[in-house]
């Protein structure tokens, strides 16, 4: 009795180490199946990579079905609209609103979404706080959280956000991104 029942212990084990490894290379192939193109749009918008593959993280968690209760789409969680700026910018007239589930129209979309929010606040201390929050919460609202105008630094403006999810958005794409960085590679 006693040797079966360590038997069993024993196949329990390995049965939850060989799920457990299961589970991590899943994780790991889906984190890194969408590189190749997170390196290829953010060079043709000059985007840091690394950057590019955070928001990808913190929108979607690398699925490419994801989808937003606002009707955000896939990888990036990219909008209708936004995904006819950049069809229109880019000169794309087969733009649909379901292209946006395909993985290289929405990392491209998303991308340079992120670019053009990265180089409107080019000329604040840390862009990337203003841009991730342009592309979380709009505009308008990055507007009404600078209490200093122009003038206004990346602390002042975190501090100022009215809305806790998007600093804890900008928070946690800060932290993946570092992570990222720290790496050095995707």
């Amino acid at each position: 009795m006693v040797r079966t029942a360590r038997m069993l212990a024993l196949a329990l084990v390995l049965t939850a180490f060989g799920s457990a490894t299961v589970v991590y290379l899943r994780w790991l192939y889906r984190e890194q199946r969408y590189n190749h193109l997170i390196e290829e749009v953010s060079a043709r918008y000059d985007v840091d990579k690394f950057l590019v593959k955070a928001v990808i993280r913190r929108e979607s968690g690398f699925d490419p079905f994801s989808y937003g209760s606002h009707g955000e789409i896939g990888l990036m969680q990219v909008r209708e609209g936004a995904g006819l700026d950049w069809a229109r910018a880019t000169s794309r007239k087969d733009f649909a609103r379901d292209s946006l589930w395909d993985a290289r129209v929405n990392i491209e979309a998303g991308t340079w979404y992120l670019a053009r929010a990265l180089r409107h606040w080019q000329n604040m201390d840390d862009p990337i706080p203003f841009a991730l929050a342009e592309y979380n919460a709009g505009s308008g609202n990055v507007q009404r959280w600078l209490p200093a105008g122009q003038a206004t630094t990346a602390k002042q403006f975190l501090e100022a956000i009215t809305y806790p999810n998007v600093r804890r958005y900008i928070e946690t794409i800060a932290d993946y991104y570092e992570a990222y960085q720290a790496a050095g590679r995707l």
